[in-house]
């Protein structure tokens, strides 16, 4: 027998769980029967949910007992909640997956398939399109692609997903990589192994809100530029240097102009030359001042995660209560 995890990080989705336990039991149900050497786990993930998130988890414990969860005593994060799953995982084989049914549960038994006879280590859908976001977002999100792609050894195939089928050999190596700040689509690509890249349609979300914004995709893009390149510290150099070059360029023409008389040298000139100079001062201190603070957060080797609750604890707490 061969068993499938199934890690699901969650956060506020109390709306669409419900939903998505339905459709995923039907889909492994039916997995069961073209596959009878599969068994089933559900590892739910909550990352410090505020709504009834936990409260379903438990009801499904109790009628499940396929079902697993782990409680965060807080919120870490998505990447935080995807790492526990892994790491949590029993599985021969480990699906990470949404609960919004963005990343659709019909795909897992093509996904076996290309995954099962070892042709290929992982299987991931990619995205054709970007239907249902914003052209600003989508805008961002393609120039994030191609400037990652430029200055990173590591490619990140632009539109591929978390949404992934992998064999407990690829889990274990993403394991291997510990480190505190973590960009799970850059880990993906750096481990290697062979992926198939299955593309599908965008789908929206049946019920429920993102807890994705536009600033909180922004602080995400710089994690993974900073895990991955270290060009931008090799960009404060260069804007050192194209600084000073402005600078002299700004001075010899002042003196040329003072000294043929053509104008006197303005107070306003020599302000800008200093305020030009120290923005790109400021702007190397700064992103010099990024790696070190992402430095300064591995060196303190804080756990990734705080296990607050799990359904081995749940089912202890509700029989000392019986």
């Amino acid at each position: 027998m061969k068993l499938l995890s199934i890690v699901v990080p969650c956060y506020n989705e109390q709306e669409v769980l419900p939903m998505f336990y339905e459709e995923i039991t039907r889909v492994t149900d039916q997995m069961k029967k073209d596959f009878p050497e599969l068994d089933f786990e559900f590892l739910f993930i909550n990352d410090g949910s505020k709504d009834r998130t936990l409260e379903i988890f438990h009801e499904l414990a109790d009628k499940d007992s396929r079902v697993r969860y782990i409680s965060f005593s807080r919120n870490f994060g998505k990447e935080s909640g995807m790492y526990a799953g892994l790491q949590n995982a029993k599985g021969d084989f480990v699906v990470v997956m949404d609960a919004d049914l963005q990343h659709p549960p019909a795909f897992l038994p093509e996904m076996y398939s290309y995954v099962r006879n070892g042709e290929y280590d992982c299987a991931t859908t990619r995205r054709t399109s970007r239907k249902g976001e914003s052209k600003i977002r989508s805008w961002f999100a393609m120039k994030f692609y191609k400037i990652m792609n430029k200055i990173s050894q590591t490619e990140i195939v632009d539109g591929a997903q978390d949404f992934r089928f992998m064999t407990r050999q690829m889990v274990d190596s993403i394991l291997e990589m510990t480190e505190y700040n973590r960009f799970s689509k850059g880990i993906f690509s750096w481990v290697g192994f062979k992926v198939k890249y299955m593309p599908y349609e965008n789908v929206e979300r049946p019920a429920g809100t993102t807890s994705w914004s536009f600033w909180g995709l922004f602080k995400y893009s710089l994690e993974g530029i900073m895990a991955f390149s270290t060009a931008p510290l090799a960009l404060s150099i260069f804007l050192a240097i194209l600084t000073g070059c402005a600078s002299l360029v700004m001075y010899i023409l002042a003196i040329v102009g003072a000294c043929a008389e053509v104008f006197n040298v303005p107070l306003l000139l020599i302000i800008a030359t200093v305020l030009l100079v120290g923005a790109f001062n400021l702007g190397c201190t700064g992103i010099l001042g990024m790696y070190l603070g992402k430095t300064y957060m591995e060196v303190k080797k804080r756990p990734v995660y705080i296990v607050g609750e799990t359904e081995e604890t749940y089912r202890q707490r509700k029989a000392a209560k019986n």
